[in-house]
């Protein structure tokens, strides 16, 4: 772009009979830029506008946030790059600013400006614990009216893993924990968990002997937060948060758990990929959490039972967590109770002799449990 003193000394010397050549050598500029300013196809002192990007993907983005207005803009921006998006995300956020395409919230201005504290973690210092409650699961879950799902995050890094449950019990909490941990590809030293009742009393704080057997199977501390004391575990409400905005707004009805939780490990893996600064150095949270040095994970899971109940199908088969159990004939329709010790079999038996032998057992497939 030429300035205006540059373009009328380039008009000058035209009329003075210079060469378009000479002219561009003399102000050190492109032969074609001096070109294209004598003949008027370009004006001093305005750049030419590039195409906005945003524009064809304007009234979806209006159309989603008038739906959702507390919709995140990262997870727009995700749904964008699918539908062909090419500009970046600053971008993005400037274009949303700039064509209002959020409506106002009031009570969301309130929120703003808030103090918060600076907590020091060590590396492999701490993993904290904290179940995401997902309203209206898809109907094939068949786990009512929320889903679980059990996030654990290294606050020292930020790198977070998480597990969907299908109960919030005592069993399936150690099944989730056991699973995160390994997905983190290893244990911190202390975990810290708000007054779950399976982990601790929560009148007192004190830890259950059953999760104090828990545990020390895993050679851990266990942290309790303070009661009425809040922002002990703000990097997993982070993780929360992101997981809840980020992943389960886009998860659509039909999904298996599966699937749900291929989800939602992808996007754990996708923010690995956030950008720090440490000590004056560029780097990831994931390059950050590869430094930690976590324990080493028990070979095999704590042995605990995980069961849930099932309805036969037709083919005399329950599902449980991506395996197919077989169970006699004549049971077509009839709740059983599926049964797992982890790290052992599958057993399956009807509810009416939960106390009686199981009447099938099949192996865990490489998916499973």
């Amino acid at each position: 772009m030429l300035t205006w003193e540059e373009d009328v000394d380039a008009h000058a010397l035209r009329r003075q009979g210079w060469t378009i050549s000479a002219i561009a050598r003399h102000l050190g500029r492109d032969r074609q830029t001096i070109r294209d300013y004598l003949n008027g196809a370009k004006t001093p002192g305005r750049r030419r506008q590039a195409p906005d990007a945003f524009a064809p993907f304007l009234e979806y983005c209006r159309q989603r946030l008038a739906d959702d207005p507390h919709l995140w803009a990262t997870t727009l921006f995700d749904e964008i790059i699918e539908m062909g998006y090419q500009g970046g995300y600053s971008t993005f956020t400037r274009a949303l600013r700039r064509y209002y395409v959020r409506p106002h919230c009031e009570p969301c201005q309130t929120t703003q400006g808030r103090d918060v504290a600076i907590i020091a973690h060590p590396p492999g210092e701490e993993i904290q614990f904290d179940w995401l409650e997902l309203p209206t699961p898809p109907e094939e879950w068949g786990g009512g009216e929320h889903a679980h799902l059990l996030v654990g995050a290294l606050p020292h890094s930020g790198r977070w893993r998480a597990v969907l449950a299908e109960r919030k019990d005592f069993a399936h909490l150690v099944q989730a924990l056991d699973q995160v941990v390994r997905k983190l590809g290893g244990t911190a030293r202390r975990w810290r968990f708000d007054r779950m009742s399976t982990v601790c009393y929560p009148s007192s704080g004190q830890v259950t002997a059953a999760f104090a057997a828990v545990a020390k199977f895993y050679g851990v501390g266990v942290d309790i937060c303070p009661s009425r004391r809040g922002n002990h575990k703000g990097v997993v409400e982070k993780a929360n948060h992101s997981a809840e905005q980020r992943w389960w707004r886009t998860v659509p009805d039909g999904l298996t758990v599966e699937q749900a939780q291929s989800g939602v490990d992808r996007l754990a893996a996708q923010m690995d990929g956030r950008r720090r600064i440490l000590d004056g150095a560029r780097t990831t949270v994931g390059e950050h959490a590869d430094a930690e040095v976590l324990l080493e994970v028990p070979a095999i899971p704590f042995p605990v039972e995980v069961s849930v109940e099932r309805t036969v199908t037709p083919q005399s088969l329950v599902s449980f967590e991506g395996n197919s159990c077989s169970v006699p004939p004549g049971l077509a329709g009839t709740r059983v109770l599926v049964r797992h010790r982890l790290g052992e079999d599958l057993t399956s038996s009807p509810p009416a002799a939960r106390s009686s032998p199981a009447t099938a057992g099949h192996r865990a497939g490489p998916g499973g449990p």
